[in-house]
Formats: C-alpha cells, structure tokens, sequence
C-alpha cells in the first residue's frame, strides 16, 4: 500500500491511491450533493474500507472504484478519501443478491432477491430485462408483483440516467424521480432544451437551481428563454406572496435583480410576453396579471355583484317565531347582534359575518341552519381545511367537507363547475379568510345560479396563503352585505385566551395568568436569551403542559413559530422538539429525506397538494409505520392512511413546529408561540392574533417582552396587488392601483 498523500501536497506530487470493492453497505448518502459514506469489501482486506467521496446514487452489492488517498480521522479512524468515485452494476451472484435485496427495486426486499439469485444466477438482471415472465417461476410473485418489479427496474434505469446527468451539472439528484415521473424516459432531453421547466414543473426545484443548470449547458446570461423564465418566475414567486399580480416596474426591477440584468434586454421580452398574451396588463390597475388570475379576478367579481342584486330564493321566514322554536330545543337566547345576523342571511342572496373569537358566529350558525333544514332547504357546508371542516361539523351536526373535496377535484380539474354545479340551495363557507382568489373563484364557479351563500370568517386573522384578499376585499368594497360581530358573550370573556386575543387585536398588550391556577389558560413565560427562549420552550412542550392538561405531547401540544429560519424558527425547534418528544430507538427504521430524518411517531405535515392521494397543503398526521423493504411510509391523517414512497417524502415536513401562516383554519388543545426580536420581520399585530387564537384549552408564549409589544403595536402588514376590491365596487381607475393592506 502506498503511503496515504498529505494535505497541502502539490498536484502531481505523487499519483493518486486506487481503491475498488464490493459496496457492502450505504452508511450515508445526501441527495442534494451525492456526498456519501460507503462500506466496501476490498480485495486483501480483513476489514470493511470507510469510502468517502461523492455518487449521484449508490446501492449495495454495486462495484466501486475510487481514486484519492487514505487520510486518518481522529474519531473514525482510517478513511479512504475519494477524489474521483464510480459505481457499476454488479456481476457476481453476492453482489447481485446484495443490489437487489437493498431495496432500490420496490416489490424486492432481500427474501426475494435470495431467491431470484437462487434460481437465475448472474443472469437475473438480464431476465427482469427480456424476461420478466419467467419471474413468476419464483414462490410468491404474481402477475401483479412481476409487473411492478419489470416497471420498477425500468424506472431505475432512466432515474439513474437523469441522475448522472444532474450530478455531471453540479445539480443535485434528490429529485430526479419527480423528473422522472413528470417527464418520463424524456426527461434529458427535455431538460437539456430548457432546463427552466424544472422549476416550473418540479415541486422543490427553484429558478436558481434551473439557471445553474442552464448556464452549465451553456445558455447565455442575455438570452430570451431564460429571461422569459425569470420574469414568469418572479410572478409566480409574487402569488406565493399573496399578490395577484405585480406593477410592471416592481416587476421589471425584481426580474432584473433576479437575472443580474439591467432593464435592455428584460423589456423587449417582456413586451413581447404582453404581445403574445402570455401577460396581461390591466387597464383597471395597471398591473401585470397572469391571464388566469385576472380571469378569476373578473369572474369573481361578476358573480358576487349579480348576487348582490340579486333576490332571495329561501322560503319566508317569521324569524321571531323561528329562533323562539330554536331556543326551545337549544336553550339558547341569541342577542340583538347575533338576531340581525341570522336575519341578513335569510335575507340576501350572499353574506358576510365576521368577527373574533367567543362573538358567537357558531351560534349564529347553528340556530340558521336549524331554520333552514326544517324547511327543507338543502344545505351544504365546506371549510378550506380538514380540521376547520371537522370543527364545522362537530358544531352543526351536520356533514362538512374541504372545498377541494366538494367540488370533487379529480387530475383534469374539480369535477363541480358551472356545467356540473353544486346540488345545493344553500352554501356555508367557515374560515373565509383563508380563500385565496383561485379557490374562490371555483368554488363560485360551481355554486348553482339560484343558490345563496354565507361566508364565515374572522378578517382580522392573517389573509390566505395564496393570492389574494377575498374575504377582506368583500367587506371594504361593500359590495356584499356584511354583519360584524363585536360582543363578547359572559362564558366566552371568562377564557384569557379570547380576551387576550381581542386585547392584541385592539393593539393592547393581553392580560396573562399571575400563577399556574387550574383555569387558567394564557401565560407568558419571560426569558431575553434566546437560548434559554428555545430551552424552555422544550420543557413546556414535553413536561410541563402535557402535566397540566394531561394530553399526549406530540398530538396535543403544537409549538406555532413566527418564521421558518433562525434559532427560534420552525425548521431548528423541529430537530431538537424531534430529539426531546421522539428520539431514534434501537432496531427501529428511520429514513433520511430532503433535508429531514423521519422517525415512527413523528408529527408531519404535508406541504403541497396531493391530488391522487387527497391531502392537501396544511394537513397534519402522524407517522404510522416506516417499511424499508418496500420503501414505504404510512402516514396516518385522522382517520385515514396515506402512503408515500420514499422520493415522495419531499411533500412531508417534520410538524412538531409550524408558522403561523400553516396553521390557519385549525385549533389545537395547546399552542406554545416562541417571540423574539429576531423575528422583528414578522412581528405584527395579525400574526400574534392569528397565533394566539390557535389555542383551544392553552396558549403559552415564551420569550421578550419586548417582542411581544412590538408585535402589538405593529400595525403595518405587507401589502397585495390586487384589483377585486375596485371590480366589485363597479371599477374607476385609482392614482394607487389596487395596492391594499392586509
């Protein structure tokens, strides 16, 4: 063995160590980079070589070839440092067995592998190729596993494929089987003719990644595709913002920011984007749209003013008789604020109530649709989120759904549209404040012409994730009647949380517990550092509430951040709430994914919409199981089961920490809330609000004072680029077109 080169020696000093073996085992593999930790057999060792270098991909059984030189790490000894590493297919019957009992091929674990190495030999790869057939020949493979076996082998080819080719252009390869599935066996060669529609098509794939690629194929800095790509991608960026739409110079000077370009070469493309229709510039604001959101804008707004003038189709109602039969099976008596609400929703074609927390808008609900089901009017309640449904049916007792599962989304589109609308007289829409334009505007879209419509929502809450100010533009156009609820009612004023909440919302500092009593529910724990912020916070999370309330930490217990990043953000107090709630146990699966380690038991959420499997961004689960073998993670949401493979893990994220802005249309037994001048960016009066009002039995928050009383008297909130507040007040150009405060 030649002796191990030194750090600092000149190139060519001395030529480099080769190394090649059986990889026996896969310590560590990240998919953004490809930096691996790899076990290997080699010829004339007694003991397994530690191989670190770089693979796109790697599997056990494959043959390795490394070229680098032995360094000695203090803490794990001897290493084979790769400067140059390769990976090839095995050929011998054991590193076969090895490669296909890894668990690359789905429906092959290593029982099966045994097996097929056992009856095939060296030429198994070859008959899973042009024989699969012959696979049935085996014990326990059907017709059904054969052919998921030949599709899976096929799959991995190509995957493998785009992976070195990703690999070779500096990009990483955690998501080549999203390219894969979304581009099939033509995935190089359309990524090589715009390397842009990855971040246009490919969930997790941003516009700099694509433009490193880009740039690596060799297309130039001024040339139009990609300055075509970056002004679609600042767009696009803008309605993940909550805009609409953008004025063309903000827009110019984010696409030029962006593309490191001055305004020469962006305008003329741009020009031709607005030409072509790609773009469209409003004569009503003057801002760029999408031709999709202004379509919906203008739709919307069309639909709500013709319901505006609208009549009335419910049957009449005597509704001093109506709500006296209604207390005498309820035992409810509605005040003078929550009468009139009940009476403007009987009344007008499509309504708005809104108000705080403990106003009674449940109430009001109840005793509406009481009246309303025993004249048989057919009713339907929806809610943008599954918990926020299942809240709405608890209260009403009656069937509620997530607007996605009402209009019956399928993988063309909703299945619920104005050729097809709603089977309804009547719609219920609660948590309003979290429509953004595209989901309002579909779900209007397949409301039947005569139906009414109540709208439910607290509009001091944070707005939508998506584009948009619907619930808020309603109520300040004016164009549909609105009922906003103020009071208080005794039991409700009893709870610190309500009165806390109403106090942050007046732009007061809430009132807090002195002591831990037993009805108490709305404590400030003070600590400056923040440290001992995050510290404490843990202690809260996993002892002292659960003690308290005598609920389950993980389920019951929800850590709600102002922001992602930092110290006190969702994405560190995620690791360490992970290693205090739910810390590896030995024998026990894990498996490392994009970023995160997920473990049995975790608390995930899911972060984008899945369609063919029916969650939706915001649902909340619980991991029920981790099947290495078939590459499978069971995911429990209430009732129901959803299985991810592993590459699908990218829409899953650990949720032991959420932001606030996740959290919208849920509630939880318990909500602890970090604050800290570090979050000065996000520290406003509706995020403290909307965080505070997540919390059913308690909310605790941990941290400065200080923090707190800026969030407080924070009033400023980012703005939207919008035109629906102008459209349904009938138009009229603006001086500021369209620009609207949260």
């Amino acid at each position: 063995m030649r002796p191990a080169a030194k750090i600092g020696d000149e190139p060519g000093a001395a030529p480099p160590e080769t190394l090649s073996g059986l990889l026996e085992r896969v310590t560590y593999h990240n998919a953004e980079n490809g930096f691996c930790v790899l076990r290997v057999q080699v010829r004339g060792r007694r003991e397994l070589a530690t191989v670190i270098g770089n693979l796109p991909a790697a599997n056990a059984g494959e043959w390795v070839h490394a070229e680098g030189a032995w360094v000695r790490d203090k803490e794990r000894g001897l290493q084979f440092k790769a400067t140059a590493l390769k990976s090839t297919p095995p050929t011998s019957r054991e590193g076969i067995e090895k490669y296909l009992g890894s668990g690359m091929i789905k429906g092959i674990g290593p029982v099966y592998a045994r097996r097929l190495v056992e009856k095939f030999g060296e030429k198994v790869l070859d008959i899973i190729d042009h024989e699969s057939a012959r696979l049935e020949e085996i014990d326990g493979i059907g017709a059904g596993r054969r052919q998921r076996i030949k599709e899976a082998w096929k799959a991995q080819r190509v995957i493998r494929d785009i992976m070195l080719f990703l690999h070779s252009h500096g990009v990483g390869t955690a998501r080549a089987v999203r390219i894969y599935k979304t581009y099939g066996e033509k995935a190089i060669e359309t990524v090589r003719s715009d390397p842009y529609t990855l971040s246009r098509d490919i969930h997790g794939i941003g516009f700099k990644s694509a433009d490193a690629l880009a740039q690596r194929l060799g297309i130039p800095q001024e040339s139009p595709l990609r300055t075509r790509a970056g002004i679609e991608h600042i767009l696009i960026e803008a309605t993940g913002e909550g805009h609409c739409a953008l004025p063309e110079p903000l827009l110019l000077e984010r696409a030029g920011a962006l593309l490191g370009l001055d305004e020469g070469p962006v305008r003329p493309v741009l020009n031709g984007l607005i030409g072509n229709g790609a773009l469209l510039l409003d004569p009503l604001t003057d801002l760029l749209f999408l031709p999709r959101l202004l379509a919906a804008e203008e739709a919307l707004a069309e639909r709500f003013r013709f319901m505006a003038a609208a009549i009335g189709r419910l049957p009449p109602v005597e509704l001093d008789r109506a709500l006296a039969w209604c207390r005498e099976r309820t035992g409810k008596d509605l005040a003078p604020s929550q009468r009139d609400a009940v009476g403007a929703a009987l009344r007008h074609r499509a309504v708005v109530i809104t108000g705080g927390p403990g106003v009674g808008k449940t109430t009001i609900l109840d005793t509406f649709l009481r009246i309303l089901r025993a004249k048989g009017v057919r009713c339907l309640l929806a809610s943008p989120t599954g918990r926020a449904a299942k809240r709405l049916s608890e209260a009403t007792g009656m069937e509620a759904k997530t607007i996605h599962r009402l209009l019956e989304f399928q993988p063309s589109g909703f299945a619920r549209n104005r050729q097809r609308p709603l089977e309804c007289d009547l719609l219920v829409v609660d948590e309003a404040s979290m429509l953004d334009l595209p989901l309002a505007h579909r779900l209007l879209d397949a409301l039947p012409t005569d139906a009414h419509l109540v709208l439910v929502g607290d509009a001091d809450q944070l707005p939508s994730v998506g584009p948009g100010l619907v619930l808020r533009d309603l109520i300040d156009s004016r164009a549909v009647p609105t009922v906003r609820l103020t009071e208080i009612f005794r039991q409700a004023a009893e709870s610190r949380i309500i009165t806390g909440a109403h106090a942050v919302n007046a732009g007061r500092m809430p009132r807090f517990a002195a002591r831990d009593g037993a009805n108490e529910d709305l404590f400030l724990v003070d600590r400056e550092d923040p440290g001992r912020i995050a510290e404490t916070l843990l202690d809260i999370v996993a002892e002292r509430v659960p003690s308290k309330l005598g609920i389950d930490p993980i389920r019951d217990v929800q850590v709600l951040c102002p922001m992602n990043r930092g110290s006190l953000g969702a994405i560190e107090l995620n690791r360490r709430l992970q290693e205090r709630l739910n810390p590896r146990r030995q024998g026990e699966p894990s498996v490392e994914r994009f970023g995160w380690e997920f473990r049995p038991r975790d608390k995930v959420i899911q972060t984008e919409n899945d369609y063919d499997k029916d969650v939706f961004n915001g649902d909340l689960g619980q991991i029920a199981s981790i099947d290495p073998g078939e590459r499978e993670v069971e995911v429990r949401f209430d009732t129901r089961t959803v299985t991810y493979d592993f590459d699908e893990l990218d829409e899953i994220a650990l949720a032991y920490a959420i932001t606030i802005h996740k959290s919208q249309g849920s509630e939880f037994p318990a909500v602890v809330l970090p604050l800290a001048t570090q979050h000065f960016l996000m520290l406003q009066r509706n995020l403290v609000y909307t965080g505070i009002t997540r919390g059913r039995r308690l909310v605790v928050l941990v941290g400065q004072t200080k923090a707190l009383a800026m969030a407080v008297r924070s009033e400023k909130a980012s703005e939207r680029f919008t035109g629906l507040r102008q459209r349904l007040a009938g138009g009229g150009h603006a001086g500021n077109p369209a620009t609207q405060q949260d």
